[in-house]
């Protein structure tokens, strides 16, 4: 029987075997987590004098073969960036929401253009229908500017200033990744992209509650309150509401004998339930008072934030009193459109992080 001598294990090394694999032509094969400690525990017996070797490590194969280092998406700590996408990608997703724009964008337009709304009678001695007609409290272009371009301005402002907040993020976030679009050579930041999530999301709830309004204003077809002053009805035989033989008829075939009346105005006044100024200020203003909430969240700003979202609620609460107070409307028509419009805004945002 042969005596081991230390350092005398196997006829070779590990690094001696791979030696051999390689100048006799053969391919060394893949090593495996366990084959490779295998291998380390056998050399590192094979060099120490001091340890009697162990005779089943005789059998002990080295397996070399570089693993393949790929992106693993489960893994938290990966740098696995996506695929980046061109122009027409973009401008695919663009054209795409524009078509689902243009399924609520174009029936409003409809309504504008040919709608006509339900011709509703009248009862002479209705008191309701005997306010003077007033100006309104909130003109058109500040309730557009407030309701259309704020919502815009704010939510730019927002997402921009969170994406240079690190505090928010992790260090493998989605924003330190880029966006996945480029156009020009030059990938789009995230808060670019997430301002267009936000807008988008935003303008396409306001053409779903307008068109809702307009539904249900030409569906019913309610006159105003200034309705005797600014259109003064005239019956196919003459008479006015001043003669008594139609104080109590219920009135349904009538003429307007006012002089300066405008046909916008004539079709306008057939249009008060619900209140279309009500509905897009609610919708509006909650719709932001609900985004600052949800991702305005920095500690040192949480009384400004409340700030902001009171004096929204106020402007909405504002416009909501003026529509009954300068008599374009019944408060029947404020509170059905004040409905509409934050049940919308809720909608929404109900899935908004």
């Amino acid at each position: 029987m042969s005596t081991l001598r230390p350092g005398s294990v196997c006829d070779t090394t590990p690094l001696q075997r791979f030696e051999s694999q390689s100048s006799s032509g053969e391919e060394p094969s893949s090593p495996t987590a366990s084959s490779i400690i295998a291998a380390a525990a056998a050399a590192a017996a094979a060099v120490s004098p001091n340890k009697t070797p162990n005779h089943n490590n005789n059998n002990v194969k080295l397996d070399l073969q570089m693993p393949t280092f790929v992106g693993n998406s489960g893994n938290h700590g990966s740098l696995y960036k996506p695929p980046l996408r061109g122009p027409r990608q973009i401008f695919g997703r663009i054209l795409m929401d524009l078509c689902l724009l243009s399924c609520v964008g174009l029936p409003m337009l409809g309504f504008s253009l040919w709608g006509e709304a339900f011709n509703r009678g009248f009862f002479c001695n209705d008191s309701t229908l005997k306010h003077p007609y007033k100006e309104s409290s909130m003109p058109s272009w500040l309730l557009y500017l407030m309701c259309g371009a704020l919502p815009f301005s704010v939510m730019l402002v927002v997402e921009f200033f969170r994406a240079q907040d690190k505090r928010l993020h992790g260090p493998f976030e989605k924003h330190r990744m880029g966006s996945g679009y480029h156009f020009c050579h030059l990938e789009l930041p995230t808060w670019l992209l997430e301002c267009y999530h936000r807008i988008g999301i935003f303008i396409f709830g306001l053409g779903v509650e307008q068109l809702t309004t307009n539904i249900a204003k030409y569906s019913i077809g309610r006159l105003r309150p200034h309705f005797y002053t600014l259109c003064q009805p005239v019956m196919p035989d003459g008479s006015t509401c001043s003669d008594p033989i139609n104080a109590a008829r219920y009135i349904e075939k009538f003429t307007c004998a006012a002089v300066d009346i405008t046909s916008k105005q004539l079709k306008d006044m057939r249009l008060s339930f619900p209140s279309g100024h009500a509905s897009f200020a609610c919708y509006s203003m909650l719709y932001l008072v609900i985004y600052l909430q949800r991702r305005m969240h920095w500690n040192r700003m949480r009384m400004l934030r409340h700030l902001l979202q009171f004096l929204l609620l106020m402007f909405a609460w504002y416009t909501a009193l003026t529509r009954v107070s300068d008599y374009k409307h019944h408060w029947s028509d404020v509170l059905a459109g004040s409905g509409i419009g934050l049940t919308y805004a809720v909608v929404v945002t109900s899935t908004m992080w």
